[in-house]
């Protein structure tokens, strides 16, 4: 691997933890800085998210900002990745103590508390962020929370966006 590729991999690391920190930092301001004008954030397997640098915004400042307990913590298990991509595979822990809307839509704050693997996958363009996944372990998530898995939200196959 050459130094290029090598410091191209850092970039996208570096844009990639940039962005997500905003996100979780509740300033949607900062994570649109970091985005391209076509980017597109999903949550699965919900379906919630946006396509669009003025949606994406919108969603992080409407659903996800209000929509983060307190206490949410996110510990990295491993990472992986390339000149374009991280992978990143997490532990997320936090007391339900609020709607969710962005990861539970009209699920009603149940005060338990969870902890439950996310997978993340970022693309990155031009030092930029043009889409970001993340792949929650709804069925865990839900039976922590004592939700009837059957009632959860879950993005039907007519829902899907065209890219992401």
């Amino acid at each position: 691997m050459t130094k290029a590729v090598q410091d191209l991999m850092v970039e996208v690391e570096r844009v990639r933890d940039a962005f997500l920190g905003a996100v979780l930092a509740a300033d949607p301001d900062a994570a649109h800085a970091l985005i391209t004008p076509d980017a597109t954030l999903r949550v699965d397997p919900t379906g919630t998210g946006a396509a669009g640098a003025d949606d994406v915004r919108r969603f992080l400042a409407e659903q996800v900002a209000p929509g983060l307990p307190d206490d949410f913590v996110v510990r990295r298990r491993s990472r992986t990745g390339d000149r374009w991509h991280v992978v990143d595979e997490d532990t997320v822990s936090f007391t339900h103590d609020r709607e969710m809307p962005w990861l539970l839509p009209g699920i009603a704050a149940t005060g338990r508390a969870a902890e439950v693997d996310v997978v993340t996958v970022v693309g990155v363009r031009r030092s930029l962020v043009v889409r970001c996944r993340m792949v929650w372990d709804l069925l865990g998530l839900a039976d922590q929370l004592g939700l009837d898995p059957a009632e959860l939200p879950r993005r039907r196959l007519t829902d899907a966006p065209t890219r992401a």
